[in-house]
C-alpha cells in the first residue's frame, strides 16, 4: 500500500473551456457579462493603495458586506460575502447539510452541486425535471436533509415562480432551502423577500454574471442569524481572510453605481429576445429564458456536430455529453455584434 492508496479520488467540476487568446475568438461559453464592469469599479482598481495590499483584509469583509446589505434592505448580520458563490454554496453545503438524509436538487441543475456533495461525504438524490424541464415543486415533498435550487436553473434557462419557490421552502421546515439566484437579476424573481418569513431559507447571489465582475469573484448570501453563524464557523476554520482588498473597494464601487448596472442588463435581456427569434427563425428550440444565455436544441443537426462546427469558426459555446441534455447547446448571451456572427456562423453549418 502505498501514499496514492490515501489520495481523494473524485469526478471533479469541469468548467467551461478557457482559451488561452480570447481576443481571437468570439468566447459565449461561461456566461460572462460581453460588458465592462462599472467604470467607478475600474478607477478603484486604477488607485488601489500599496500600503493596504501587504496587510490582512478585514476577515469580514465589513465595508462590501454592509454595503450588500444597504442595497438589498438586509440586515448585515444576515448577510455573507465569499469569493464567489462557489465558495459561498460550498460553506454552505458544509455548514447546513449534516443529516443522514440526502439533500435534494434537480437532475439537469448545475454540475457542482453533486461534485460538493460526493467531496464532502453528503447524501443526495436528483430530483429529475418534467419533460418541459421544468421543476415540479410537490416532488420536494419528502424525505430530505437539505434542498438546493438554482432559480433561474442552469443549464436550462428556466425560472420557477417565486410561489413555487416558497411552496418548497414552507414544506420543507426542517432542512436548510438554498436558493441559488447567480442569474436572478436577468428576469427572475428573487427570494430575498421571503427572508423574513422563513428561518430555514438561504439566498446565493453573485457579482459574476449582471455586475461583470467574474474575475474578482464576489458572491454573497441572505440567510437567518443561526444560518450565518454556521457559516462564519465553517469560514474562520478554514480560511479568515477569505476577501481580498482589492475586490472588497471594487465591489462596494459596483454596487454603488445602480444606474450602469440596470443599463447592463437591459441590453442583454434587448439582445436575448432579439437571439431567441433568430434561433428560432432556424429552426432552434430555444427554451424559455430568465438568464444572460439560451439554452437551444435543432430539429435536424446534432448539438454535438454544431459545437465543433462552431468551435472550428472561432465560437465556443457550451455542450454536456449527459443523459436528457446531450443534443442541447448552452450560448451566452453576447454583444450583437458577436450574436451577429454566431447566426451567421450557424448559416453556412446548416446550409452545409
Amino acid at each position: 500500500m502505498g501514499f496514492k492508496d490515501n489520495l481523494r479520488k473524485i469526478a471533479p467540476y469541469i468548467p467551461g473551456e478557457q482559451p488561452k487568446d480570447v481576443s481571437k475568438v468570439i468566447k459565449l461559453n461561461t456566461n460572462e457579462n460581453p460588458y465592462p464592469a462599472s467604470a467607478k469599479a475600474e478607477e478603484i482598481a486604477c488607485n488601489l493603495r500599496d500600503d493596504k495590499m501587504r496587510l490582512y483584509p478585514p476577515t469580514d469583509a465589513g465595508k462590501l458586506s454592509r454595503a450588500i446589505a444597504r442595497y438589498y434592505g438586509v440586515p448585515e448580520k444576515n448577510t455573507f460575502v465569499g469569493v464567489g458563490s462557489d465558495d459561498v454554496l460550498a460553506t454552505a453545503f458544509i455548514a447546513c447539510f449534516n443529516s443522514d438524509k440526502p439533500i435534494l436538487f434537480p437532475d439537469v441543475t448545475y454540475s457542482f452541486y453533486d461534485v460538493w456533495a460526493e467531496l464532502y461525504k453528503i447524501p443526495y438524490k436528483t430530483v429529475p425535471l418534467d419533460d418541459d424541464f421544468k421543476i415540479v415543486k410537490e416532488d420536494y415533498l419528502q424525505e430530505n436533509g437539505g434542498i438546493v435550487i438554482a432559480n433561474p436553473n442552469a443549464p436550462t434557462s428556466i425560472n420557477l415562480p417565486l410561489e413555487d419557490v416558497e411552496f418548497i421552502i414552507k414544506n420543507n421546515p426542517d432542512s436548510v432551502v438554498i436558493v441559488d439566484e447567480a442569474y436572478v437579476d436577468f428576469g427572475g424573481e428573487s427570494a430575498i423577500p421571503l427572508l423574513g418569513k422563513y428561518d430555514n431559507l438561504m439566498v446565493v447571489q453573485t457579482f459574476s454574471k449582471s455586475r461583470s465582475m467574474a474575475g474578482m469573484r464576489i458572491g454573497y448570501a441572505f440567510a437567518s442569524d443561526a444560518i450565518i453563524q454556521a457559516m462564519n464557523d465553517v469560514k474562520f476554520s478554514i480560511n479568515s481572510y477569505t476577501m481580498n482588498y482589492p475586490a472588497v473597494e471594487m465591489g462596494v464601487a459596483a454596487i454603488d453605481d445602480e444606474e450602469y448596472y440596470k443599463a447592463t442588463i437591459a441590453k442583454i435581456v434587448k439582445t436575448r429576445e432579439k437571439a431567441v427569434k433568430e434561433l428560432k427563425k432556424r429552426d432552434f428550440t430555444v427554451l424559455d429564458s430568465k438568464t444572460n444565455f439560451l439554452f437551444i436544441s435543432h430539429k435536424r443537426v446534432k448539438a454535438l456536430k454544431l459545437f465543433a462546427d462552431l468551435k472550428n469558426r472561432g465560437i465556443f459555446v457550451r455542450h454536456w455529453d449527459k443523459p436528457r441534455i446531450g443534443n442541447f447547446l448552452r450560448v451566452t448571451v453576447g454583444t450583437d455584434a458577436q450574436m451577429k456572427k454566431l447566426y451567421e456562423a450557424l448559416d453556412e453549418i446548416l446550409a452545409e
